[in-house]
């Protein structure tokens, strides 16, 4: 069903300066406190008119009968056929997929116990090769979560640019690293490249057995039983599992493994957490879903084709990438959930980076440019850092007023000089950056995915716009494929 948009048009574009003069209340109306995370839309446009325009529009999307069977395991990816369950790695879905679950991250935990007691041999380094959701996940928690204290040296390797592995070869210890390959399908043939010149370092450097210090992340146990993995080393995953949203499955193996067992345990809580708000909250109070209000507001009404969150906070420098893919690839599509055209935009296009050097090279865009770019700030109340706290209120300040800068503008009689305001930006304020924390923030992001996809009446949980370059590839690496012109000489410039 196509929604009617007609409401929220009609609504008028008022000034944020405006909008504050007229509400007193305006701040507690659009803020929110969820699982150590305070939410702060007030210097966006939604208005209590434009939040029960869109309340309306998802009671006639079926917005509640969508996020119940989410949760409950029906077919939700109606493009392949599949429930969606990621929320049960967490404990909030149907109760057999809960279950399933629950024992492979016991079978996780058994093998984490028998690596820490050096049963495959001394293990100092965890070289992760996956691509996707396989590397993205992983490297957030261990980057922003296992700075001081990880047990043991990770890297995560997507990139099948020999560089990015030989990078890590000049660091490790051949006879001290285990190998983790990580792919849903067990085909995914930069991965498997990535594992297989790994396994030939390790050769090469006397290793014994390099299969024996393997360990597999798959939904396909059984492909990675062919490739060489003994099956005691395999960590599987449910199907239902979507790439993008695998970091809480044996996936996060890394960080569960880096971090230690009850700080996995912690980011699961903190996810379990904003899966019940998002489920259980009526959505004038809901933190996903008045996240995606605005979202939709400034693509379909104000025709804002990009968004920038940015990360005040040095640990969360690898987020604005990772919800890239999160956004892009769930949200980037042109037909509607019945294969019909979309007919209006989809997911705008995220970019962003990390404060305050982003300010230094991109804000100058975002506060006199002709784009609209709806920013994100992300903070963290608690510092990071153990220097002199003159750093973390200069970052903490410096987030708040480029937020204040945005909605304000400066007029003066040099046009050069002038910012002319009413730019939208939204605030989330992190108590901590905790395991709990961390993971109640990934979660609201993957909610708020799922009700713009409801609400644009599209798929968020297939991703066939990434296979048609892939399969070209293989097939110039087979030869004899004849492409257009262009390829053709740069392929011929390149191999001869």
């Amino acid at each position: 069903m196509t929604a009617d948009w007609s409401k929220i048009e009609a609504l008028p574009a008022t000034k944020l300066t405006d909008l504050f003069a007229a509400d007193s209340e305006r701040l507690s109306k659009l803020s929110l406190d969820v699982a150590g995370i305070h939410f702060d839309w007030s210097k966006t446009h939604l208005t209590t008119d434009m939040v029960t325009a869109f309340e309306e529009m998802a009671k006639a999307q079926d917005l509640s009968g969508k996020r119940q069977a989410l949760f409950s395991g029906e077919v939700v990816n109606v493009t392949e056929g599949r429930a969606v369950e990621h929320t049960a790695e967490r404990g909030e879905g149907k109760p057999e997929s809960v279950a399933i679950a629950q024992a492979s991250h016991a079978r996780m935990r058994t093998l984490i116990d028998a690596i820490e007691a050096e049963a495959l041999g001394p293990v100092r380094h965890i070289l992760h090769v996956g691509i996707g959701g396989s590397a993205l996940g992983p490297q957030l928690l261990v980057d922003a979560l296992g700075r001081d204290d990880k047990r043991y040296d990770v890297a995560i390797v997507a990139n099948v640019d020999g560089v990015a592995l030989e990078d890590v070869f000049a660091k490790f210890d051949p006879a001290a690293t285990l190998l983790v390959v990580a792919s849903k399908t067990f085909t995914t043939t930069e991965t498997l490249m990535n594992a297989e010149s790994v396994l030939q370092w390790m050769t090469e450097h006397n290793v014994e057995d390099p299969y024996g210090r393997v360990i597999a992340l798959t939904a396909s146990p059984e492909k990675a039983m062919e490739w060489g993995v003994d099956e005691t080393r395999i960590l599987p995953f449910a199907e239902s599992v979507g790439g993008r949203y695998s970091l809480w499955s044996t996936i996060g193996f890394p960080a569960a493994i880096a971090l230690g067992w009850d700080r996995f345990e912690e980011l699961l809580e903190g996810a379990a957490e904003m899966d019940r708000h998002f489920r259980l909250s009526a959505l004038h109070e809901n933190a996903p879903a008045l996240a995606a209000f605005a979202d939709l507001y400034y693509t379909q009404i104000r025709h804002a084709e990009t968004r920038a969150p940015f990360a005040y906070d040095e640990r969360l420098r690898l987020l604005p990438s990772y919800l890239q893919q999160l956004e892009m690839e769930s949200n980037g599509k042109s037909v509607t959930v019945d294969g019909q055209p979309l007919g209006r935009p989809s997911a705008a296009i995220t970019w962003g980076g990390v404060g305050t050097e982003a300010q230094h090279a991109v804000f100058q865009l975002l506060h006199q440019g002709t784009h609209l770019v709806p920013v994100e700030f992300i903070a963290v109340i608690e510092p990071g850092d153990t220097l002199p706290e003159e750093h973390h209120r200069a970052l903490l300040l410096n987030a708040f007023a480029q937020g204040a800068a945005l909605m304000a503008g400066k007029q003066v009689e040099d046009p050069a000089r002038s910012y002319s305001g009413d730019r939208p930006s939204s605030t989330l304020l992190l108590d901590d950056l905790d395991a709990r924390t961390l993971g109640a923030l990934i979660a609201f992001y993957e909610h708020r995915v799922f009700v713009n996809g409801v609400l644009l009446g599209i798929n968020s949980f297939d991703q066939f716009g990434v296979e048609l370059g892939k399969e070209m590839a293989k097939a110039a690496e087979k030869g004899g494929q004849t492409f257009d012109p262009s390829t053709d000489d740069l392929i011929k410039r390149a191999f001869g």
